[in-house]
């Protein structure tokens, strides 16, 4: 087997959900990413837990969602909660043969669809869990590259030095800990407000995401004021929306627009009341992720961006007497800031065009 699938392992398996004898994990991929697959059975069964697998193609998915009526549906079936609840621990792993397989559902339905599994992806989300990817040749296609080629990126932004990683992050994390207000300014489309009072800062150097290479805390709901215009491209229910602008008001999106794919983004919007406001602001850090790949996994991870998400918050970022957003999406958007850019905390910037203040080369 290919050493480096191995060593995706057992990070996986070691350090992001740190199983232990007795668990059950569930292994949630599709058929594309049988070697990791592979490799996961084997290093569960090494730690004297049991694998448990689960997982479906695109095109299974494109078939349900297109015949579905969300009428017959309420809520996830039992089964799939019973086993949610039965588990210790969850990997999820990415690989697609066409990325664009769900770009004919109807954006109405996708909506649908994710609001009917919340409760299952909340239930997901409040045990031990982690999203990965494996270098399937669906997604080489989509970022433009060989197959050879992405296996090399992804596994240079995986299989790393995760040590390292969560002491050159936790520079951010102390200095969003302390701090109190986020403005966010790119050229003269972003100009971003909000309120981090209360908020936890959290380190994702190995965790939820592999890889992950990111410090994101939530704002204050009602708090975020101001234009963004996310100028990086990204895929939602299989289709690409460019060129989103948003302008908030009190927390909530009252002006928003795309030059792509608009009735994607209009749909997410209204999928419930916090749809409509953000659950997330991440920095990234990880600078073995220096290409944009349209696959936000990594993509929300290179050091020269920021990434907003409208919808859920995470519990792990919200402190215990602050407000969390509650939505039945998280959906993920990125600004360049690698030019005429610059986050302030405080009113203090602390990265200016992708370089921190604790970085070399940083310019004050």
């Amino acid at each position: 087997m290919d050493p480096r699938v191995e060593e995706h392992a057992r990070i996986l398996v070691e350090q992001a959900v740190e199983i232990e004898p007795g668990d059950e994990v569930l292994i949630s991929a599709p058929r594309e990413a049988e070697p990791l697959g592979v490799a996961l059975h084997e290093c569960i069964a090494e730690r004297g837990a049991r694998p448990i697998a689960f997982g479906k193609s695109g095109r299974e998915q494109r078939a349900f969602m297109h015949a579905m009526d969300p009428d017959d549906y309420d809520g996830p079936s039992d089964a799939l909660m019973a086993l949610a609840e039965a588990v210790d621990a969850v990997i999820s792993v990415r690989a697609d043969r066409n990325t664009n397989e769900t770009g004919d559902v109807p954006p109405e339905k996708n909506t649908a669809y994710a609001q009917l599994n919340q409760p299952f992806q909340e239930r997901i989300m409040s045990s031990r869990w982690v999203l990965t990817q494996h270098p399937a040749p669906g997604n080489a296609q989509r970022a433009e590259m060989s197959t050879p080629a992405y296996e090399e990126f992804v596994y240079d932004a995986v299989n790393k030095d995760w040590e390292a990683q969560r002491e050159f992050q936790a520079n951010l994390v102390e200095i969003l800990d302390a701090g109190s207000s986020v403005r966010i300014v790119s050229g003269e489309t972003t100009d971003l407000s909000m309120s981090i009072e209360g908020m936890l800062a959290v380190n994702d150097h190995v965790g939820e995401n592999l890889p992950g290479g990111e410090v994101f805390t939530a704002p204050v709901p009602d708090s975020v004021a101001g234009e963004v215009l996310f100028d990086k491209p990204l895929l939602a229910q299989g289709r690409e929306i460019e060129d989103v602008r948003l302008v908030f008001e009190g927390g909530d999106v009252v002006e928003h627009s795309a030059g792509k794919n608009e009735d994607v983004l209009t749909a997410v919007l209204e999928t419930d009341a916090g749809a409509r406001r953000l659950g997330e602001l991440g920095i990234g850090m990880n600078r073995d992720i220096d290409r944009f790949t349209y696959n936000m996994l990594f993509d929300e991870k290179m050091g020269d961006t920021v990434h907003l998400a409208l919808g859920r918050a995470y519990e792990e970022t919200v402190g215990e007497d602050s407000e969390r957003n509650d939505s039945a999406i998280h959906m993920d958007m990125i600004v360049d800031m690698s030019e005429d850019s610059r986050i302030e905390v405080d009113g203090e910037t602390v990265q200016r065009n992708g370089t921190f203040v604790f970085e070399d080369g940083f310019e004050a």
